[in-house]
Order: structure tokens, then sequence, then C-alpha cells
């Protein structure tokens, strides 16, 4: 996957000398979150639309230089490190900044998700899993056997939550011997938090219960 070939270069670029005026116009005018700033062609921060009531628009950028947010990503950014700095920024576009310290272009939220989105782990066919495990005791390596034992093909897992010393954790596989592979997981400690597939020993549990429910009416 080259990242690099969806940095898009209709997003303005503006300089300290710059009016205010000038950035009001452009958050008026999109949807976007940040612009970038530049001082003498030098990456410099961002303007943040959410700022934007407190510009005086005949004010040059400059006099709003330390409110600037300092975000970005480097050309070389893998697409793991774009998505992280998008969220951890609240922002939905991204400058790009070379090594000089240039602005080479900005990546677009949308862009990078629709990226995300296209990738085996949703677009193939198979089945959901979320297991949870203390910190401490979980291992992909372990998740992996536990999965491929079962003779079933892992698509991909990542971390969803950490949270009170427990990791939760989301796979995608192929769609054989599911069954087996949720009571690999038990065997493991693994607690199920959900699955797409059909739980036999959930389904064993309702069974029993209907049972149950039944010698209590005769």
């Amino acid at each position: 996957m080259h990242i690099q070939e969806h940095i898009i270069n209709t997003i303005p670029v503006f300089e300290v000398t710059d009016t205010l005026k000038e950035a009001v116009h452009f958050f008026t005018h999109s949807t976007y979150s940040h612009v970038a700033v530049t001082d003498k062609g030098v990456y410099l921060g961002l303007l943040a639309e959410a700022d934007m009531d407190a510009f005086e628009e005949l004010s040059q950028v400059e006099e709003f230089r330390y409110q600037l947010e300092s975000f970005f990503v480097p050309l070389e950014a893998s697409w793991i490190d774009i998505l992280e700095v998008f969220t951890r920024n609240e922002a939905n576009v991204l400058p790009v900044v070379g090594p000089e310290g240039k602005v080479l272009g900005y990546y677009d939220l949308s862009d990078v998700v629709g990226i995300f989105t296209d990738m085996p782990f949703f677009t193939e066919p198979g089945a959901i899993l979320v297991v949870s495990k203390p910190m401490k005791d979980y291992s992909f390596s372990e998740i992996s056997q536990i999965v491929e034992s079962n003779n079933t093909r892992l698509l991909g897992a990542f971390i969803t939550e950490m949270a009170d010393d427990r990791v939760q954790i989301t796979l995608k596989m192929g769609e054989t011997n599911i069954n087996d592979v949720i009571q690999s997981f038990r065997r493991y400690q693994y607690t199920i938090l959900t699955g797409s597939a059909d739980d036999a020993f959930l389904e064993d549990l309702r069974q029993r219960s209907n049972y149950l429910d039944k010698y209590l009416n005769v």
C-alpha cells in the first residue's frame, strides 16, 4: 500500500503574513478542521476552525502564532501512524511535512478511512470474534495458535479496548470450525464477548435452560 498516493494539494497553506480574513474565508467555505501555517515556507503549525470566533479578520496570522496546534506527519509515515495522529488530535485533515519543514500536502481523513476499510480484514468474508483477557496474560502468538490449530485462517486481529487491566481483542477469521475456536479460547481462559458465528456452548446453555423451565412448570 502506498499511502503517499493519497496526499492532496487542493487545500491551501497560509503564511504568517497572510490575514486571518483569508483563513476565515477558507473555514467558512470548507468542512476542514485545520489548515497549515508556514513561516517563510517552513511549517509552523495549524490554525483550528474551532478557534475561528477569536480571529480578528484584519490581523495577520502572525498574531495568532502562539495558539497554533503543532501536529503533522512526515512523508514516510505509515497508514496506522497517520490514523493515530488523526484520532489523537480530533482532526479531519493532516499536513504532511518534508525533512526541511516544507508542507508537501495533506491527508484527508475520509481518504485514509477509505483505505482502511478496503483492507482484507473488512472485505474478505469471515467471522468476527471479540475476546478479552487480563492484560498481563494475553499474547498475539497464542491467539494465532488457538485459531490456526483449529484449521481456521486468521485474517487479522487488533486491540479495540484496554481498561481495568484487561485487553479486548477483535479477530477476523475464516468461517470454518468457529465453535471449536471458541471452545479453545475458553480453555485458554479468554472471555468471549461477541461473535458473529453460532456458539454451540451458548446454544447448549439455552437448551438446558429450556429443559429446566419445562421441569419447573410440570
